[in-house]
């Protein structure tokens, strides 16, 4: 009955992994761009005492659900949405990165940026500035910007073969060593946002059903131990 506790034991734990990662989808399902994350699972195999062999469940990371988030419309003019599969690239102070979060501002030096500071980069890596006094900031589905009949650039969007394989690097931004590619499948809307594709109703839902499973486990594993503390103290009176 040992080896029912430890296979128990290594559901609880995969459990638990699942509530915290459902945890943090909810509490991002406000966030702008961001995407669901959902655990990945393997049976791990050890031999037993008899001559077989034992599953237990074995995390073996997080898969990210890269689908579209809904769109909707802003009053800012330089918020835009990404409709398709790219990002914007971002210069931080740790290399370039990527994001699907368009909500955007100009800078003291007229330069767009992220909400975070980052510049906002153009095709070539450049920097896209908006001369002052500008009236009318216009940004085109292909990613041109322009100040009045002015063109002052176009936005940098790319994708990657291997969205998968990019990995979080805090406020919305992705990092990878994957080449990126121009996504020319992408439309960019401007004065919209994508919202992030987590279903929070769902996501709750699935929470209650980990939480009520968690606890048939544990109260499994509360037996196992009051029948192995009786088993001790009757062995021990017949000893």
């Amino acid at each position: 009955m040992q080896t029912a506790a430890y296979i128990t034991l290594s559901n609880q734990l995969a459990t638990q992994r699942q509530i915290e990662t459902i945890a943090n989808n909810i509490a991002n399902s406000s966030t702008t761009a961001f995407k669901g994350e959902r655990v990945m699972f393997q049976e791990f195999l050890m031999p037993s005492g008899t001559g077989g062999t034992v599953s237990y469940v074995h995390d073996v990371g997080t898969t990210r659900d890269t689908r579209q988030g809904p769109i909707t419309r802003t009053s800012n003019p330089l918020d835009v949405a990404l409709n398709g599969t790219g990002y914007l690239s971002v210069q931080t102070p740790d290399g370039q990165r990527f994001t699907r979060n368009g909500r955007m501002h100009l800078n003291q030096q007229g330069e767009i940026v992220t909400s975070e500071g980052y510049t906002v980069l153009g095709d070539g890596n450049s920097t896209l500035t908006i001369p002052g006094g500008s009236d009318k900031i216009s940004i085109g589905q292909d990613g041109t910007v322009a100040a009045g009949q002015a063109r002052i650039g176009k936005l940098q969007v790319v994708k990657f073969e291997r969205p998968q394989a990019m990995t979080p690097a805090g406020a919305g931004l992705y990092q990878t060593d994957e080449t990126p590619q121009a996504a020319a499948d992408t439309k960019v809307e401007q004065a919209s946002l994508e919202e992030s594709n987590v279903q929070a109703i769902i996501e709750i839902t699935r929470l209650m059903e980990l939480t009520r499973s968690s606890g048939i486990s544990k109260d499994f594993l509360d037996g196992e131990s009051d029948r192995l503390k009786n088993a001790i103290e009757k062995l021990g009176k017949v000893v």
